[in-house]
């Protein structure tokens, strides 16, 4: 059975919001590049991916080293938790 994987990473580039999906299938990475404008939100990126995702134009996969690491379920709680309050660039001080 063929695993794949995703990331989103969104960050400011002046003066817009952009999100960067990678995807892993296959051994292979391909990447899409989304302009959200003003700052989403998280329910906003939420809705984003659930409703516009199997629609992106990916780029063409080209060959990635796939790791294949086991973590505690706990572990990667944690960490998605981390993730969430770390704070970046942003209007919110």
């Amino acid at each position: 059975m063929d695993r794949g994987s995703g990331k989103l990473t969104v960050y400011f580039e002046d003066p817009f919001w952009v999100g960067v999906f990678e995807r892993i299938m296959d051994g292979k990475l391909s990447v899409a590049k989304v302009t959200f404008g003003a700052e989403p939100k998280d329910y906003e990126v939420f809705d984003f991916i659930l409703r516009h995702y199997y629609s992106l134009k990916f780029s063409p996969a080209v060959a990635a080293d796939v790791k294949e690491v086991k973590c505690n379920p706990k572990r990667m709680q944690r960490d998605a938790e981390k993730q969430m309050q770390e704070t970046g660039i942003g209007a919110n001080v």
